[in-house]
């Protein structure tokens, strides 16, 4: 059995063991990954406030536009820098969070990989400034970088990713490929040639050997833009081979012992057909997964009243099948019995007894408490319903992969926005199921 697993039966999937994970001291990078707007930054603090406070030193890397991190640990912001979360920790525990600032890690590997006016001509540069800023894939590989920068530091033992919003669930593990390509392939090599041959030679090289093509770029780029992105490749000549050795690097850390993926996702349709392939991929990557976590499911505490039996008594109640709606008949419908004629009040009864208005027991009243009673049963078999979809929905993704261990997270009220919260959402990830269910 494989750490951080617990067995169940046969007909469930394996229940993954988080403190299990958590307080294993040979796990040191946790990444939580899945499609976007399932709770991956909410998971991935909620684990690194349970792992602190269970005595590990954990930072907690969050690439979050929202910004929703710094606000749930009571932090006025955070940055390229961790920060230590006050608070948080139990004997030698500690927690530190921070979001990447893609472009002020792009800038940090320039001046970490080159000389002093090397770095300058390059972050200077126009081309350089739109790459570090905004080039496709830049986020996802940025944050590897920042990765490998923390595990180098060894100032924690356990770093937890919150993997970058994406609209494909491979775009974090292409990124560093993807981007290393860039920078060492074809393209770039032609670009760089006239800076080789150097002066006047080089652009008579360009001009005799690939005048076309580059009266093509001219015209698709702009003849300045052109000189610029030339200008970037001649100053990032001698940095394009430490890219690619940084990205394989980034890519063995990832598939090392010590490493566990946690696929984030939620109990629908297509996060879990993303969750799927990502598991799927991880697998053909040969990437150790720790299991699934399920976000927002949906649970009751009175689920032996299905959805059916719900739905036929809010029907009768409305219809006034169950209660007989007429004064003084209630009960009496199946009791075989003909009602006694009250005697009628004397005057003496009337002046000691006065009617009381609205008193329980009315007609009126009876009507009220069978509406409000068939709106609960009607709001019991939507959620049933809800349960019954989502179960469907697990069972499709179990059938397709028996072994993966899964941790499930009752849905919420209201987001989580402070750390009692986080703790909240940490005991429920330790739980493993829902509540109520």
């Amino acid at each position: 059995m494989s750490e951080g697993v617990d067995t169940v039966g046969m007909d469930t999937p394996p229940r993954l063991a988080v403190d299990r994970l958590l307080d294993d001291p040979e796990t040191r990078i946790i990444v939580c990954c899945g499609a976007g707007g399932v709770g991956k930054t909410t998971t991935a603090a909620a684990l690194g406030v349970r792992a602190a406070g269970r005595g590990r030193k954990a930072v907690v890397l969050t690439i979050d536009p929202a910004r929703r991190l710094a606000q749930s640990m009571g932090i006025d912001s955070l940055d390229n820098t961790p920060r230590k979360v006050e608070t948080v920790g139990a004997g030698d525990g500690e927690l530190h969070a921070m979001m990447l600032d893609m472009k002020r890690t792009f800038d940090e590997i320039v001046e970490a990989h080159a000389d002093g006016e090397r770095a300058r001509a390059i972050l200077a540069n126009p081309f350089y400034q739109s790459l570090s800023a905004g080039f496709a894939g830049t986020q996802e590989y940025m944050a590897m970088e920042k990765l490998g920068q923390l595990r180098a530091r060894d100032d924690w033992d356990l770093i937890i990713v919150d993997t970058p919003p994406s609209r494909s669930a491979l775009d974090f593990l292409d990124a560093p490929k993807r981007l290393g390509s860039f920078l060492d392939g074809k393209f770039i090599r032609v670009l760089m040639a006239p800076a080789k041959v150097g002066g006047r030679a080089g652009m008579k090289f360009l001009n005799v050997g690939m005048s076309m093509m580059t009266g093509t770029l001219s015209k698709l780029m702009g003849a300045s833009l052109l000189k610029d992105v030339q200008t970037f490749v001649a100053a990032m000549d001698t940095m394009f081979g430490g890219f690619r050795t940084r990205a394989d690097a980034t890519f063995r850390l990832l598939q090392a012992p010590g490493t566990a993926f946690l696929v984030v996702a939620a109990p629908e349709p297509d996060a879990l057909r993303e969750a799927a392939y990502f598991v799927e991929r991880l697998a053909a990557e040969r990437m150790p997964l720790a299991g699934l976590v399920l976000n927002r499911v949906h649970g009751s505490g009175a689920d032996q009243l299905s959805a059916e039996r719900a739905l036929a008594a809010a029907e009768n109640l409305e219809e006034g099948g169950i209660v007989d709606q007429e004064s003084g008949k209630a009960g009496l419908r199946d009791s075989g019995a003909e009602p006694t004629e009250p005697a009628a009040p004397t005057e003496t009864t009337r002046t000691a007894n006065p009617p009381e208005t609205g008193s329980p027991g009315t007609e009126g009243d009876t009507a009220v408490v069978d509406r409000i009673t068939a709106g609960l049963l009607r709001l019991h078999a939507e959620r049933m319903q809800v349960i019954a979809r989502e179960q469907r929905t697990r069972d499709r993704f179990t059938s397709l992969h028996p072994e993966v261990a899964v941790a499930e997270v009752a849905a919420l009220p209201g987001d989580v926005h402070d750390l009692a919260g986080l703790r909240a959402i940490g005991e429920r990830l330790a739980a493993g199921v829902p509540a109520g269910a």
